[in-house]
């Protein structure tokens, strides 16, 4: 190789251009599985291994799915690479949920030689309009043309991931173009754009009505995941306890006076008379605890609503008495200090909050057996743990009946809802926090859409504890069938492997619990001993109760 002065650059492959980018922009690690159009890529990672390292799977959705819990359990992006067509349709599911939940995933693909681009002529991994299909999910994607213009599109994608609302991106590049070489000047690392700050005026109008409120509460998403100190500072100034549906888990510990579950939100809301949102959807107050999918863009009726987000499309979704547009540190900073310069004095906690907290754990004790389960679970697992939760039935209790302590500790699919996403998205969160625990719940439907990535949790020593919860059927669906649909089951009950025997073919230790105190026990070993470990509770659907009245409480 032909090398100059680091300044002037030096001659690349394609390959090797992208591959610089990323190191240059602070990525260290890459999911991907490698093919024909991705060779280039591929050997030039080989040659830089000592900086980046590759991470392989057996299947294109777990390359996404582990950018996808890299990127949420450490708010950086998260990168991976598949081959173009099938490879790139096999990761859609992983990208629309990085999308619901505007993680920064980039993701790198291939694309046929130059000049059949667009002829139809049905070359290998052909689709008639890649990007087109990339950007009706993403937030961007974009072609490289040639070795030269790799640095330049590669920090373009991270501005554009990194800049307002987060989210994911795509860049191809042809087979041919990955594998040519020409002169390539590196780039300093990209910018995000810095948030436009808020408008003092709405700042003053916000101060106002929290000054006039005596019960206010605030909710969080995933948007104020990076300002989880200045929410707190906010709160315990107005004494407005903090909830969070999903995405905003752990921003205020739930262990705290000011911590509540959702359920608990739900509890406290008769006497809420300000409702501040921060980088949230709100969800829970004008979709679920309205009635299932009332659609609404003005909140009607008490209490008032502020809301403080990065993309100011949020305002016209569901239009605010009071809308700041800017970053959630920084407008939850200015708010305090607007609020000490207008005198304002601490508010202690009302004690309406406390009896919510209360009230709402004695009802959600009722949700037998995954409650119990879920404190064991709680137990177990160090502060600094981090728990992915699954679209099953203690997953959804897992929404109002798993603690969660830190910000970036609990992982969800969000609004997007892809069943078999957990066990995927553990192995990234795992590889971008190596010494972190990580346990992944599942059902065993969910988990029978990724099992085979077991081999990579071996080969890579991804030490995550998965806990399958077994009910031989997909729960949900099942229950559904028998009380919507007078009984009438079909395709929702499921003959399963041996999952001890399976984990075993694997290489992986399995063990099978049946009672909370046996899960104890064997999770507390299992986390501590930081390898690859899989453990069954077998439960009876019937023996389950829904958990549904407490996320859907007015359903």
């Amino acid at each position: 190789m032909i090398v100059n002065t680091a300044n002037e650059g030096r001659i690349m492959s394609g390959g090797e251009a992208i591959v610089a980018a990323l190191i240059a922009n602070g990525i260290d690690t890459l999911y991907g599985l490698p093919g024909a159009q991705m060779y280039p890529l591929f050997d030039a990672l080989h040659g830089a291994s000592e900086r980046i390292r590759t991470i392989g799977a057996r299947h294109e959705q777990a390359c996404a799915y582990m950018a996808f819990g890299h990127a949420r359990s450490t708010g950086r992006p998260g990168v991976f690479s598949v081959v173009p067509g099938p490879g790139a349709l096999n990761t859609m599911a992983a990208l629309c949920t990085a999308a619901g939940c505007n993680a920064p995933v980039l993701m790198i693909t291939g694309q046929i030689p130059t000049p059949f681009i667009g002829r139809g002529r049905g070359h290998l991994h052909e689709l008639p309009d890649q990007l087109a299909t990339l950007r009706s999910v993403v937030k961007w994607a974009t072609r490289i043309e040639r070795p030269a213009d790799a640095p330049r599109i590669l920090n373009e994608a991270f501005r554009q991931m990194l800049s307002g609302r987060p989210g994911p991106v795509a860049v191809e590049m042809a087979w041919d173009a990955m594998a040519m070489c020409e002169h390539v000047r590196p780039l300093a690392p990209a910018r995000p754009e810095t948030p436009v700050p808020p408008l003092p005026e709405a700042i003053a109008e916000a101060v106002n009505r929290i000054c006039e409120a005596r019960n206010p509460m605030i909710m969080v998403g995933g948007g104020a995941q990076h300002a989880a100190a200045a929410v707190r500072a906010l709160a315990q100034e107005i004494g407005a306890p903090v909830a969070a549906l999903r995405s905003g888990r752990g921003i205020m510990p739930e262990d705290q006076p000011l911590g509540l579950s959702s359920y608990a939100a739900y509890r406290y809301w008769p006497q809420t008379d300000l409702l501040i949102g921060i980088g949230s959807r709100l969800e829970m107050p004008y979709m679920r605890w309205s009635g299932m999918g009332q659609l609404t863009d003005k909140p009607k009726g008490p209490p008032p609503l502020i809301r403080i987000d990065i993309d100011p499309a949020e305002m016209n979704r569901l239009k605010p008495d009071t809308a700041i547009v800017g970053d959630a540190e920084e407008v939850s900073d200015a708010l305090l200090k607007a609020l000490h310069n207008a005198g304002h004095q601490s508010r202690p906690i009302p004690d309406a909050v406390a009896a919510a907290k209360l009230s709402a754990a004695t009802e959600i004790s009722r949700v037998k057996p995954h409650v119990d389960y879920l404190h064991i679970i709680r137990e177990a697992l160090p502060l600094e743990g981090i728990f992915v939760e699954e679209l099953c039935q203690a997953g959804f209790a897992s929404y109002f009946a798993f603690p969660v302590l830190r910000p970036r500790s609990y992982i969800s699919s969000g609004y997007q809802g892809t069943l078999g996403f957990g066990f995927m998205t553990a192995l990234g969160a795992k590889a971008a926090n190596p010494d972190r625990p990580v346990v992944s719940i599942t059902g065993d439907g969910g988990f029978l859409f990724g099992i085979q990535e077991l081999a990579s949790a071996k080969q890579y020593g991804l030490g995550v504890v998965t806990i399958v919860f077994n009910n031989k059927a997909y729960g949900n669906v099942l229950r559904d069938q028998q009380t919507g649909y007078g009984g009438r089951e079909i395709a929702s009950r499921l003959e399963n492997p041996d999952f001890l025997e399976l984990a075993r073919a694997f290489g992986i230790p399995g063990h099978r619990v049946t009672t909370p105190g046996e899960l104890h026990r064997v999770l507390e070993a299992a986390i501590a001993a930081d390898v690859p470990a899989l453990i069954e509770v077998p439960v009876d659907p019937a023996d389950e109760v829904s958990p549904w009245p407490f996320i859907h409480p007015n359903g």
